[in-house]
């Protein structure tokens, strides 16, 4: 089989590329002009040109591969209040759907995300037919994705084999962007430690890829997977994070209110902050999530928080951006 990847130049989309190729996939890989493709260089893939934006690009590359795996989408929290959330991930996602619905059975499988599955302002574990409850306009990802989802129900409705999978807080080496690498190089340079409530649940990068690629060949269409491990408040993520790195740091835990607060005057006022102020929203909820169910159907295993960070942190000082 051919597969034809958007994002596969991507921190999460590179281990998947070499986990098809392993697996003895024929690759495609579409790329922007601007595309950094040193995670992908000297593998054995075809490259061609274009952008999810462009559907003409995407047709031309989807037409002759049996099956598509759409990855692509934002590469940095700088780019959440920007045009290209709505571009890449909900205008990107309808065009790779409608040059599907042209091609007999040929299969999708779109990488969203737990955001568009569900938070909550208190410790709640959610899974893949939770509803959605946010209404905050401030959680504009996580919209944008769960719009996504619901041009896939109607592209499978027009007859598109597609699968959703929803990777949690994805950890691993080669997060040159910082995506959540950031998380611990902030908790790393921070004396305390200041967080606030809320929590995540974290994968490591292969996990996620490996339940990616399986969702290819076993996931059924019209079905979400939750690709998810341990869940930790962002405390025991911290804490978890000192431990390994060993540090010795306190670590604080301030109020939500007081956070959302300084950084809605800090943004009002153009104050600099030593944070992405677009992360606040999402720091302070909650995203746990259950991921039996693609342990169960996909035969994946996802490993605990301990060895998800572990190897992340090992990068992170091989490449000097954490002593």
């Amino acid at each position: 089989m051919r597969i034809f990847v958007t994002g596969g130049n991507g921190f999460i989309g590179s281990v998947v590329v070499r986990k098809l190729l392993q697996a003895r996939y024929e690759v495609r890989c579409l790329l922007r002009p601007t595309s950094r493709t040193e995670r992908i260089d000297g593998l054995p893939l075809e490259r061609v040109q274009g952008d999810v934006r462009d559907a003409d690009s995407l047709r031309n590359g989807m037409a002759d591969c049996q099956a598509t795996i759409h990855l692509a989408g934002l590469s940095s929290w700088d780019e959440i209040d920007s045009p290209a959330l709505k571009q890449v991930v909900e205008d990107g996602t309808r065009n790779v759907l409608q040059a599907a619905v042209d091609l007999p059975a040929h299969r999708v499988i779109f990488v969203s995300s737990v955001a568009a599955v569900n938070g909550s302002d208190k410790p709640e574990v959610f899974n893949e037919s939770s509803e959605f409850t946010l209404d905050d306009p401030e959680l504009k990802y996580a919209h944008a994705k769960r719009n996504a989802e619901i041009q896939c129900r109607k592209a499978l409705a027009q007859g598109v084999p597609v699968v959703v999978v929803n990777p949690a807080e994805v950890y691993g080496p080669s997060d040159t962007a910082f995506v959540t690498a950031g998380n611990l190089v902030n908790f790393a340079r921070s004396k305390p430690v200041l967080v606030c409530s809320g929590g995540t649940s974290v994968a490591y990068v292969d996990d996620v890829a490996a339940g990616i690629v399986a969702a290819l060949a076993k996931g059924r269409p019209g079905e979400r997977y939750i690709l998810a491990g341990e869940n930790l408040t962002i405390r025991q993520l911290a804490s978890l994070f000192l431990q390994l790195a060993g540090r010795r740091r306190k670590v604080v835990t301030l109020p939500n209110n007081l956070i959302r607060r300084f950084t809605q005057l800090a943004k009002k006022f153009q104050v600099p902050l030593p944070y992405n102020a677009s992360v606040i929203p999402y720091a302070t909820r909650y995203w746990f999530v259950d991921g039996s169910k693609a342990q169960r159907d996909l035969g994946v295993m996802f490993r605990d928080a301990r060895a998800t960070l572990a190897p992340t942190i090992a990068w992170l000082k091989q490449e000097g951006h954490i002593a």
